[in-house]
């Protein structure tokens, strides 16, 4: 057994929670090992410590495109997945990844101890929908190594089943509940994400977010959602919204662009009109949600 091997089987058996037998298995096997400088065999001090090194490497990996990195700036990936407390040993579905923005990190990151599964539309649904599909199997096919154990599963919108009841740790979607708003799915999409996850589980969302004092009607169109509302559609569907955060904040952005959020990168809907601009705002000003599903208490026994 490699030494590198033995390094990463250690800093599961600390971090990731592996049964006792399985940590002192490996401290007998190391023992057989020439000695190595003490450092090299410490492992981090929590499984957070533990993730944030892998988000970091992953991150840092060559396969993710350079178009796809510039977006660190305004997405956040490691603080808002450190926010939605994936780790590397979860199972997470991600609902419509579009053409793999956050798959190029969570497949990866969760290849070798958990679960990556992009949940897409039935390429049938639309020509955006069949164009993802596609995208993202070619991306998967052309990196085996870094993509070889993500799955991907196909939904119907307006019946949308994930997976198996109750079997999914997390389930994150990025900016796309205004368009199950838009298209009126979007709470049987929620209550399909609360059917998958297991119990304790975590929803993650984010989203393009309108000011508190917007209605619905006057912004739906816009790409912007009312934060109120979002948390609305969760709470119906069985959530708790455990906490929120600002880590995807932009207070440049006016939310007042001719054709909504599609104005601003990456998209940039205008073209080369007032370009310079809509580079200078960024991306959107974003709401960031974490909700749970509940654990119901075991019902007590009758005497």
């Amino acid at each position: 057994m490699g030494t590198a091997r033995l390094v990463a089987m250690l800093l599961l058996a600390a971090c990731l929670g592996l049964p006792a037998m399985a940590g002192a298995q490996v401290a007998q096997a190391a023992s057989a090992e020439p000695d190595q400088p003490a450092d090299m065999l410490v492992p981090p001090t929590s499984a957070s410590d533990f993730t944030a090194s892998q988000l970091d490497s992953v991150l840092a990996g060559s396969w993710r495109s350079p178009a796809n990195r510039a977006r660190d700036v305004y997405r956040h990936p490691k603080a808002t997945l450190q926010f939605f407390g994936v780790r590397p040993d979860r199972t997470v579905i991600e609902i419509t990844p579009g053409g793999g923005w956050y798959a190029e990190i969570l497949a990866p990151l969760l290849h070798d101890n958990g679960h990556y599964v992009a949940a897409e539309k039935a390429p049938t649904a639309d020509s955006e929908a069949r164009d993802d599909d596609s995208a993202l199997r070619k991306k998967f096919a052309a990196d085996a190594l870094h993509y070889g154990n993500a799955r991907i599963v196909q939904f119907d919108p307006k019946a949308p089943v994930f997976g198996a009841p109750a079997s999914a740790d997390l389930v994150l979607t990025f900016r796309n509940v205004h368009n199950w708003v838009m298209a009126d799915t979007a709470p049987a999409m929620f209550k399909a994400f609360f059917a998958v996850l297991k119990p304790g589980g975590v929803l993650g969302v984010v989203d393009h977010r309108a000011d508190d004092s917007a209605s619905l009607d006057a912004v739906k169109r816009s790409g912007y959602l009312p934060t109120s509302y979002v948390v609305k559609l969760a709470t119906e569907a069985g959530f708790t919204l455990d906490e929120s955060s600002e880590i995807n904040a932009n207070p440049k952005d006016t939310k007042d662009y001719p054709k909504g959020v599609w104005t601003l990168p990456p998209t940039l809907t205008l073209g080369e009109q007032d370009r310079a601009k809509y580079l200078a705002i960024g991306e959107s000003d974003r709401m960031t949600l974490r909700f749970v599903k509940p654990v119901v208490p075991a019902a007590a026994s009758t005497p």
